[in-house]
């Protein structure tokens, strides 16, 4: 389930990188974090804790800022359904394809809500520079491409239990 949004947006949380995500579309190369505090999110795009994790079951969740900082969800709204969303993780790329784009007000929280196969869902505040509603990206996980790491100790892990044999 999907944590409550933090009940001090400015607490001194970690900064944790958890991963990268690309955005092919809009030229968008950025770390992603894990937590959805200003702390985190002013840094780059947050993973919202108690959503799935990019390529598990379930809704994966990324705020981000679309005018300040980095600015990383600066052009949200020229995703279009087919455009390509790439979460880059320690154990594989998680490609998400884009299905729909949404406004809503701070409030709609179901956005976040999980579901029963892997989605993604990005937002920030809109229109650009106002915090008055929210543009919401939706997609729908399409393909998983382990990492090279994780493929060589895979490799490794073989090697040893067949020389163990």
């Amino acid at each position: 389930m999907p944590e409550a949004p933090p009940a001090d947006p400015y607490a001194d949380v970690p900064v944790i990188q958890i991963g990268r995500i690309e955005i092919p579309k809009i030229g968008l190369d950025h770390p992603i974090y894990e937590g959805v505090t200003l702390t985190v999110i002013d840094s780059g795009p947050g993973h919202w804790p108690g959503t799935a994790l990019p390529g598990d079951r379930g809704n994966t969740v990324f705020p981000g800022h679309r005018v300040t900082h980095s600015h990383p969800f600066y052009d949200l709204d020229l995703l279009a359904p087919g455009d390509e969303v790439i979460f880059h993780m320690p154990e594989a790329s998680h490609t998400y394809r884009v299905t729909e784009t949404l406004i809503v007000v701070p409030e709609d929280l179901w956005v976040v809500d999980q579901t029963e196969v892997p989605t993604m869902t990005i937002l920030g505040c809109h229109p650009k520079h106002s915090a008055r509603q929210r543009i919401v990206v939706k997609g729908d996980l399409v393909r998983s491409t382990p990492s090279m790491a994780s493929v060589a100790i895979a490799l490794h892990v073989g090697d040893v239990l067949g020389a163990a044999s």
